[in-house]
């Protein structure tokens, strides 16, 4: 697991999906009630257009997201891991308001696989003692590796160094984890680390603790790494739905000058070791 993150896509799915992407191209005019011939369905453009308005109505469409959320909170706030929670509503620019068991108060903005420019929108608000993004992929074939560097590193990072922005930490975990499109290495060496919840049979999340305070070229190059445990809302998680200590991960964030560039490095270590680390590189906005 000497990675960002465990997870892969099910390489034996990703073949399988190749093939039955060739055999739906083919065999498409034999489906529905069209009535159209073989030569007319594939001039029409029906085909395409069903394809495009089937991807925009899975990507709008945020039902499964809050039901998962809800599933979970709900859960950890009857098992007395938290002491309440709610959705911020659609005029604030985050998604979860958590009351933690010390009275402290966590927000939560929820994203999907990290690796788009909506990662970076989000804002701290000022009630926000802790604040955390949870991404949730809802693409059954995404690279999670790439799409969380993406996120830490291209992402959240450069906007910490160069916004000022601050985040504790990151939740990468959601409903596709330990399915047959995204089996879970944790899973398969700790087969009791499971968690069923509703029809889900989840493994430990993947957390990720960010330092707490933001890297300055001058006055705070390198802040102080934290451990997952040092933030409430990520050992609450750490607490209710398991998992080792040793695939906690902690995030470290350089700044210097080089010339007139802002650089950044990024560091993620996992049980005392060096999984994934980048270069100083600049940061570059349009």
């Amino acid at each position: 697991m000497n990675d960002v993150t465990p997870c892969e896509p099910n390489p034996n799915i990703k073949k399988q999906i190749e093939t039955y992407v060739e055999e739906l191209k083919t065999e498409a005019h034999k489906i529905g009630s069209h009535g159209l011939s073989e030569e007319e369905f594939y001039e029409s453009g029906l085909f395409e257009g069903a394809i495009e308005r089937a991807r925009g109505q899975k990507s709008a469409t945020m039902a499964p997201k809050k039901q998962f959320v809800a599933l979970v909170l709900n859960h950890m706030q009857d098992k007395g891991f938290i002491e309440d929670w709610e959705e911020a509503g659609a005029a604030n620019r985050h998604d979860l308001t958590i009351t933690l068991k010390s009275g402290k108060i966590a927000v939560v903005e929820l994203k999907g696989c990290l690796d788009g420019n909506n990662t970076n929108i989000s804002d701290r608000p000022a009630h926000a003692e802790e604040f955390v993004t949870w991404s949730l992929c809802q693409n059954k074939t995404s690279n999670l590796r790439k799409g969380v560097w993406s996120g830490i590193h291209t992402r959240m990072g450069a906007d910490i160094v160069d916004l000022g922005k601050r985040h504790d930490g990151l939740i990468v975990w959601d409903w596709i984890c330990n399915t047959i499109a995204r089996p879970c290495p944790k899973v398969a060496e700790q087969p009791e680390c499971v968690t069923e919840l509703g029809a889900h049979k989840l493994p430990p999340p993947c957390l990720y603790a960010f330092p707490g305070t933001v890297p300055s070229p001058r006055n705070n190059p390198k802040p102080a790494a934290r451990s997952v445990e040092s933030v409430e809302i990520l050992k609450a998680f750490y607490n209710c739905f398991g998992g080792s200590p040793a695939e906690q991960n902690v995030v470290e964030i350089e700044a210097q000058m080089k010339g007139a560039d802002l650089m950044r490095k990024t560091t993620i270590q996992r049980d005392g070791r060096e999984v994934k680390s980048s270069k100083f590189t600049a940061i570059k906005r349009r």
